[in-house]
Protein backbone atom coordinates (compact mmCIF):
# COMPACT_ATOMS: atom_id res chain seq x y z
CA UNK A 1 0.00 0.00 0.00
CA UNK A 2 1.32 3.85 -0.92
CA UNK A 3 0.61 6.09 1.26
CA UNK A 4 2.49 9.03 2.23
CA UNK A 5 2.79 11.02 5.86
CA UNK A 6 2.97 14.67 5.73
CA UNK A 7 3.87 17.43 7.97
CA UNK A 8 1.04 20.41 7.60
CA UNK A 9 3.62 22.44 8.45
CA UNK A 10 5.40 21.85 5.33
CA UNK A 11 2.49 21.32 3.16
CA UNK A 12 0.40 24.63 4.45
CA UNK A 13 -2.26 24.21 1.73
CA UNK A 14 -3.87 20.87 3.48
CA UNK A 15 -4.09 22.89 6.65
CA UNK A 16 -8.26 23.50 5.48
CA UNK A 17 -8.81 19.71 4.81
CA UNK A 18 -6.66 18.23 7.35
CA UNK A 19 -8.52 20.82 9.93
CA UNK A 20 -11.86 19.69 8.46
CA UNK A 21 -10.99 15.73 8.99
CA UNK A 22 -9.79 16.09 12.39
CA UNK A 23 -13.11 18.16 13.34
CA UNK A 24 -15.07 15.41 12.12
CA UNK A 25 -12.96 12.14 14.18
CA UNK A 26 -12.86 14.14 17.31
CA UNK A 27 -15.44 17.25 17.40
CA UNK A 28 -13.25 19.33 18.49
CA UNK A 29 -14.36 22.74 17.09
CA UNK A 30 -13.36 23.34 13.58
CA UNK A 31 -11.86 26.63 14.62
CA UNK A 32 -9.59 25.20 17.31
CA UNK A 33 -7.93 23.13 14.85
CA UNK A 34 -7.43 25.80 12.34
CA UNK A 35 -5.14 27.98 14.95
CA UNK A 36 -3.35 24.91 16.14
CA UNK A 37 -2.16 24.12 12.63
CA UNK A 38 -1.89 27.57 11.64
CA UNK A 39 0.68 28.22 14.79
CA UNK A 40 2.20 25.61 13.57
CA UNK A 41 3.06 26.79 10.34
CA UNK A 42 3.59 30.23 11.20
CA UNK A 43 6.49 29.94 13.37
CA UNK A 44 9.61 27.46 14.25
CA UNK A 45 8.36 25.97 17.55
CA UNK A 46 8.57 22.61 17.77
CA UNK A 47 4.69 22.63 19.66
CA UNK A 48 2.37 22.07 18.19
CA UNK A 49 2.47 20.03 15.41
CA UNK A 50 0.28 17.83 13.28
CA UNK A 51 0.59 15.30 10.93
CA UNK A 52 -1.56 13.20 8.25
CA UNK A 53 -1.32 10.00 6.10
CA UNK A 54 -2.27 10.29 2.77
CA UNK A 55 -3.35 7.73 -0.03
CA UNK A 56 -3.33 10.15 -3.10
CA UNK A 57 -6.05 12.61 -2.04
CA UNK A 58 -7.19 11.29 0.44
CA UNK A 59 -6.82 12.01 4.10
CA UNK A 60 -6.46 8.46 6.08
CA UNK A 61 -4.97 8.89 9.37
CA UNK A 62 -3.07 11.73 11.57
CA UNK A 63 -2.15 13.11 14.64
CA UNK A 64 -1.28 16.16 16.37
CA UNK A 65 1.88 17.15 19.17
CA UNK A 66 0.21 19.83 21.52
CA UNK A 67 1.13 21.15 24.70
CA UNK A 68 -2.20 19.41 26.77
CA UNK A 69 -4.32 17.33 25.73
CA UNK A 70 -7.12 18.90 27.80
CA UNK A 71 -5.59 16.62 31.00
CA UNK A 72 -4.91 17.42 34.50
CA UNK A 73 -1.23 16.79 34.24
CA UNK A 74 0.08 20.22 33.31
CA UNK A 75 3.37 18.84 34.10
CA UNK A 76 3.70 16.00 31.35
CA UNK A 77 4.24 17.84 27.82
CA UNK A 78 3.83 18.07 24.79
CA UNK A 79 1.03 15.41 24.25
CA UNK A 80 0.63 13.29 21.16
CA UNK A 81 -3.03 13.75 20.10
CA UNK A 82 -5.76 12.95 18.29
CA UNK A 83 -4.35 9.92 17.07
CA UNK A 84 -7.06 8.51 14.45
CA UNK A 85 -7.02 6.12 11.13
CA UNK A 86 -9.46 5.38 9.03
CA UNK A 87 -11.50 1.94 9.83
CA UNK A 88 -10.93 0.73 6.48
CA UNK A 89 -6.96 1.46 6.99
CA UNK A 90 -6.55 0.02 10.25
CA UNK A 91 -4.28 -2.80 11.28
CA UNK A 92 -1.33 -1.76 8.07
CA UNK A 93 0.46 -0.65 10.66
CA UNK A 94 -0.29 3.19 9.58
CA UNK A 95 -0.85 4.44 13.61
CA UNK A 96 3.19 3.05 14.08
CA UNK A 97 4.50 4.99 11.44
CA UNK A 98 2.34 8.35 12.59
CA UNK A 99 3.49 7.71 15.89
CA UNK A 100 6.99 7.07 14.59
CA UNK A 101 7.31 9.71 12.36
CA UNK A 102 6.03 12.54 14.96
CA UNK A 103 8.06 11.16 17.21
CA UNK A 104 10.82 11.67 15.32
CA UNK A 105 10.38 14.75 13.97
CA UNK A 106 10.15 16.12 17.75
CA UNK A 107 13.42 14.25 18.67
CA UNK A 108 14.51 16.40 15.56
CA UNK A 109 13.61 19.57 17.36
CA UNK A 110 15.03 18.81 20.37
CA UNK A 111 12.28 17.12 21.97
CA UNK A 112 12.53 13.62 22.74
CA UNK A 113 9.78 12.72 25.67
CA UNK A 114 5.86 12.73 24.76
CA UNK A 115 3.26 12.40 26.58
CA UNK A 116 -0.02 10.33 25.51
CA UNK A 117 -3.37 10.03 27.05
CA UNK A 118 -5.75 7.25 25.70
CA UNK A 119 -8.05 4.66 27.02
CA UNK A 120 -6.09 1.89 25.16
CA UNK A 121 -4.63 -0.75 27.27
CA UNK A 122 -2.19 -2.31 25.32
CA UNK A 123 -2.14 -0.56 21.54
CA UNK A 124 0.98 1.94 22.29
CA UNK A 125 2.78 -0.46 23.74
CA UNK A 126 3.43 -2.23 20.31
CA UNK A 127 5.10 1.31 19.44
CA UNK A 128 7.55 1.38 22.07
CA UNK A 129 5.31 3.67 24.54
CA UNK A 130 5.46 2.94 28.18
CA UNK A 131 2.16 3.35 30.42
CA UNK A 132 3.23 6.14 33.14
CA UNK A 133 0.42 6.81 35.28
CA UNK A 134 -3.71 7.47 35.60
CA UNK A 135 -4.61 10.74 34.76
CA UNK A 136 -8.16 12.84 34.37
CA UNK A 137 -9.33 14.17 30.96
CA UNK A 138 -11.02 17.15 31.16
CA UNK A 139 -15.06 15.87 31.73
CA UNK A 140 -14.13 12.58 32.02
CA UNK A 141 -15.55 10.71 34.82
CA UNK A 142 -12.92 8.10 35.31
CA UNK A 143 -8.95 9.01 34.81
CA UNK A 144 -7.22 7.36 31.27
CA UNK A 145 -4.10 5.74 30.55
CA UNK A 146 -1.05 8.37 30.39
CA UNK A 147 2.21 6.85 28.37
CA UNK A 148 5.38 8.39 27.93
CA UNK A 149 7.74 7.80 25.20
CA UNK A 150 11.04 8.98 24.37
CA UNK A 151 13.31 8.89 21.42
CA UNK A 152 16.36 7.67 21.80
Amino acid sequence: MAHTILKIREHPSLKQDAARWFHEKWGIPLKAYLESMEECIGNADAVPQWYIAMDHERIIGGLGVIENDFHDRKDLTPNVCAVYVEDDYRCRGIAGQLLSHACADMADKGISTLYLLTDHTSFYERYGWEFLCMAHGEGEAEPGRMYVHCQK
